[in-house]
Order: structure tokens, then sequence, then C-alpha cells
């Protein structure tokens, strides 16, 4: 009889309890906003069509992403977008040898993790104060 037959069973694995590098959380992350992204993408292209269909349902969109739920699905989804954009950068240098040296590595993830947070905040600040129309 082998060592394998005598572990117990079942074995709990706590996914929250093992601390991932920051290279790990962002290739999580990337996997997670562009699953989000293709399940967005009916619900954005309906919003697209009502959008266009009458000035009423223009107004209707409008409002609705004016609003404080809206606000934040729309930067949501603008974060998905951003963030998925630069991570899917930083593995595609990885495809080229660009990158790959741990440190390298590390800052990467750190600069589009980052980068993603800080133009979706200063866009909902902007938002928010009024600077952007």
């Amino acid at each position: 009889m082998s060592t394998r037959m005598n572990r117990q069973r079942p074995f709990f694995l706590n996914l929250l309890a093992i601390r991932l590098p920051i290279g790990g959380v962002v290739s999580i992350m990337h996997r997670a906003s562009g699953a989000f992204l293709s399940l967005a993408i009916p619900c954005l292209l309906y919003t697209l069509t009502l959008s266009l269909r009458s000035p009423e349902d223009f107004a209707v969109v409008r409002a609705f992403f004016s609003g404080g739920l809206g606000w934040l699905i729309g930067l949501g989804t603008l974060w998905a977008l951003l963030h998925h954009f630069l991570a899917g950068l930083r593995h595609l240098g990885f495809d080229f040898g660009l990158g790959e040296s741990k440190e390298l590595a590390r800052k990467t993830a750190w600069l589009s993790l980052g980068a993603a947070i800080a133009v979706v905040g200063l866009i909902g600040l902007l938002t928010l104060t009024g600077g952007a129309a």
C-alpha cells in the first residue's frame, strides 16, 4: 500500500490562505476580466442599440449611466477593459521573451494593475467633478 492511499480525504484547500505573488493575482484577474467582458458584450450591444433607437431611449440610457449604479457599472466595465488590455500586453511581452526576469515581471504586474486603477480613478473623478462632458 502506497503512502498516497493513507492520506485522509477529502483534502480542503483554503484558497484564501494561499499567498499568490502579484503576477499570479494579475494573471487571475486578467482571466476574470476577460470572462466578464465576454459576458458583458451582449449587454453593451443592447445598450448601444437602445441608445441609437430614439432620442427618448438615448435619454434613458444616459440617465442610467449618470446615476450611481450605472456609473459604477460603467467604471467597472472600463476597469475590466483596461486591465485586460494592459495585462494582455504584459503577457504578450512574455511571449516575445520580454520581462521574464522575476524582478521585471513583478514590476510589470504592479504597473499594469496600478495603471488600470489610476486611469479609471481619474476618469471617475473627472466625471464626478464635471470635468468631462
